[in-house]
């Protein structure tokens, strides 16, 4: 079994160029088929979901990376009850919504966490 890596996002996207890094790099690492790659995405890192990324912080990587994510496997996480949730419209992947007790549970299933 690959080990598990799981990216804890914080930062919001809409100041800073890390949330869109750290998802290119997740994605990258999910393309090996190697680790076993989980998103969560908590406060305003949940912007990321935007129908409209275009208008964040390197923008243009959440079009290009959090697809690909998907379509190797990995899995998106958001907070449940975010209030950015209302903000971000249609998302373009899909997600799931889970709270404190399940990201803990993440937390202890993955071998590594990167915290962006």
């Amino acid at each position: 079994m690959n080990p598990g890596v799981l990216f804890v996002i914080t930062t919001d996207p809409r100041t800073s160029p890390r949330p869109a890094e750290a998802i290119r790099i997740a994605a990258g690492v999910g393309a090996w088929r190697k680790a076993a790659v989980t998103i969560y995405l908590r406060d305003a890192a949940v912007l990321a979901l935007s129908e409209f990324p275009d208008e964040l912080a390197d923008g243009h990587n959440f079009t290009r990376y959090l697809p690909l994510v998907g379509e190797s496997g990995g899995v998106l996480c958001a907070q449940r009850g975010a209030p950015w949730l209302r903000e971000i419209g249609r998302a373009p992947v899909a997600f799931r919504e889970i709270d404190d007790e399940e990201l803990a549970t993440l937390a202890l299933e993955n071998h590594y966490l990167i915290r962006f």
